[in-house]
């Protein structure tokens, strides 16, 4: 990976931890603060590694809380880096994160606020938008949406995801095979010994919840606790599928 220029010599991460500021949630009965996990003001999120991972069944709040995390860093909360504003927000999908950032603090060792917030619902929309940019500036395009879903993916990680800040990432194993997330895991290590990029990912991919050396987070009702790969019920629910795959699905099935 091409070395680029760096804002600080001090190494990831660099976003220390975030926690909900009760004085600051305008209505407990309004989404995203009526979730759970932010019933109660001791919502805290640590980060003392460079790829923290969470994990968690649809509608915990996984996206929720990126998408605040990333409007806090001065991205755009439907996806995009600092400066972007690649969505068009009259069709965009709902993006709850900027009422959650309004209630949220942070603490920074420093600031670096450079990277990117990959959403997996908008990355037609980015892409497009990256691609005419280019075109305007009279310079190639990136040429993202040529290529299949997933190489489409894995092509705009490979081009956005080089320099140093934080890099957010929202399920992006969503168009991606099973090989395609090898791929990314690789791309991760490549980010990773640079020693300055921070991520921050949410995945319901066992593959990539298994990346070397990343603090993984099982986020529930009762909030967000350390956990292993083999604690995950995504784990659990693939392990017994490759055991029997037959039995699996008809046990399922007949739930």
């Amino acid at each position: 990976m091409a070395r680029t220029a760096q804002t600080t010599r001090m190494r990831a991460p660099y976003l220390r931890r975030v926690w909900l500021d009760g004085n600051r949630i305008p209505d407990r009965e309004i989404y995203p603060f009526c979730l759970p996990i932010f019933s109660r003001d001791e919502f805290s999120l640590e980060f003392d590694c460079p790829v923290t991972i969470i994990v968690g069944e649809n509608g915990v709040g996984k996206s929720t809380i990126l998408e605040g995390i990333a409007a806090l860093a001065g991205y755009d909360e439907a996806g995009g880096g600092k400066g972007y504003r690649p969505v068009d927000h009259s069709r965009a999908v709902e993006a709850m994160g900027g009422a959650l950032s309004q209630s949220l603090r942070a603490s920074w060792l420093p600031k670096v606020t450079q990277g990117w917030f990959f959403r997996a619902e908008s990355f037609f929309s980015v892409s497009r938008y990256l691609d005419q940019a280019a075109m305007d500036a009279a310079s190639a395009p990136p040429d993202f949406l040529s290529h299949s879903h997933g190489e489409g993916f894995l092509r705009f990680f490979e081009e956005r995801c080089r320099r140093q800040g934080i890099y957010i990432f929202d399920e992006p194993e969503s168009a991606l095979s099973p090989s395609r997330q090898v791929q990314f895991l690789k791309l991760l290590r490549r980010m990773d010994e640079t020693g300055f990029c921070q991520v921050i990912m949410a995945t319901h991919s066992p593959i990539l919840m298994a990346y070397p050396g990343a603090r993984l987070l099982g986020l529930s009702k009762h909030g967000l606790e350390p956990i292993k790969l083999e604690q995950t019920q995504h784990f659990r629910l693939l392990r017994e599928f490759c055991l029997d795959p037959e039995l699996f699905i008809q046990m399922m099935l007949d739930d």
